[in-house]
């Protein structure tokens, strides 16, 4: 499960659950005492944990929203549940907590402090499940992702040990060592030499700097994680791509690039909105 991927959207409907689970507590509802003749009926004022249909129905249902959405979004790959992905289902829980909250406090008689602030979390939920996948400034991270100020330490390697690893001097192709420059990070091995590497291992003969599209190699790194599909199409990812770690991308298919990662397998990143240029 990777935190970084999780984007302002998910921080507001993370902010609706705690105040949904706070408003459980407070009053929901408070009837005066009453007195004919001789007999006086008590005053009541329940809390939800009280009344166990308005419980399930508002603060549970969408304390499980929220999580069910921020699990989808955390965890690698679509997760479904009888067909359904993990955060469609919680975009509708949270749809239907928000609905149920509203008729109850309409329906209801004195409603105390905790039926409206209750009502108040349940359509911020609904709102920001719904809006989170389509408002811009509710798309961006939120957590901003480190910088790859040492990006030759991926999975606990050391600087500059071993192929594809960007920072500290390396030796390109043809024996002489890399000095940097423009489309990778100061110091780094130069992508295109790297791109050349296995081939030339091989016997092979190395490709050209810049194929006949215009396309140089270069290293990039993604602002939150993202799968990183075959190429050849296929719907399930066979990596994830992770904030921190520099990656090189190969070539370029349409709007995506295909990237190589440090185990030395390519797939095609879909989505490269926002990612940072080494």
């Amino acid at each position: 499960m990777n935190i970084r991927s999780l984007t302002r959207g998910d921080g507001v409907v993370i902010a609706a659950a705690v105040v949904l689970f706070v408003a459980s507590f407070l009053n929901q509802y408070s009837v005066d005492a009453r007195c004919v003749g001789n007999y006086c009926s008590p005053g009541v004022s329940v809390n939800a944990w009280e009344l166990l249909a308005t419980l399930m129905s508002i603060y549970v249902a969408g304390i499980i929203a929220a999580a069910l959405i921020v699990v989808a979004r955390a965890l690698p790959g679509q997760r479904k549940v009888a067909g359904i992905e993990l955060g469609q289902f919680g975009v509708a829980l949270a749809i239907f907590a928000a609905w149920t909250a509203f008729w109850t406090i309409v329906d209801g008689g004195r409603n105390g402090a905790g039926m409206i602030i209750g009502l108040i979390g349940a359509l911020v939920l609904a709102a920001g499940a719904v809006a989170a996948p389509l408002v811009p400034a509710l798309k961006a991270p939120l957590m901003n992702a480190p910088k790859p100020a040492v990006p030759g330490q991926p999975y606990g390697a050391q600087p500059g040990a071993g192929y594809g690893y960007p920072g500290g001097q390396q030796q390109s192709y043809g024996g002489q060592p890399a000095t940097g420059g423009y489309g990778y990070p100061a110091g780094a091995q130069d992508p295109q030499a790297t791109a050349a590497q296995p081939q030339a291992a091989q016997g092979g003969q190395a490709p050209a700097a810049t194929d006949a599209s215009g396309f140089a190699p270069f290293w990039f790194a993604v602002p939150v994680a993202r799968p990183l599909y075959p190429e050849d199409g296929a719907p399930t990812p066979i990596a994830e791509l992770a904030p921190g770690t520099w990656y090189l991308a190969v070539d370029q298919r349409g709007s995506g690039l295909v990237a190589q990662t440090q185990d030395g397998r390519r797939g095609l990143l879909q989505d490269t909105t926002g990612i940072q240029r080494g």
